[in-house]
């Protein structure tokens, strides 16, 4: 190991526990990721039907790849899990019978998610 690579690992191991877990955009968007995963709903995209870690395989990679046009959870919505890039077409989600807009759901998800976060502990 380099000296530069060793003296980058001390500092990142110095640094508070958020900044090693990642940026708020990084965590909800791993949220979003896993919820994707968790969700047991069908994925259609480019006309094609995929199972829901089909999806969130495909939407961690489009984010590995595109997380640098990323600022926000919203972003990462409306510019990388909404809509193919290679074909415009958009992508739905069908959970229980229900289909809808991939953007639509994931915004929902994301505001119950920050919802619950901002939900002060339960204290017996």
């Amino acid at each position: 190991m380099s000296r530069y690579a060793l003296y980058s690992l001390l500092l990142a191991l110095a640094l508070p526990g958020s900044a090693v877990a990642g940026t708020e955009t990084e965590q909800e968007v791993e949220y979003l990721l896993e919820f994707v995963a968790d969700s047991g709903c069908t994925f259609v995209r480019n006309g094609d039907d995929h199972d829901s870690a089909d999806a969130a395989d495909h939407l961690r990679l489009k984010y590995s790849r595109g997380k640098r046009h990323v600022g926000s959870a919203e972003q990462f919505i409306d510019r990388l899990a909404t809509e193919s890039s290679w074909s415009g077409d958009p992508y739905t989600v069908t959970c229980e019978g229900k289909t809808q807009a991939s953007a639509q759901w994931l915004h929902q998800a994301l505001a119950g998610y920050r919802q619950r976060a901002a939900a002060p502990a339960f204290e017996p």
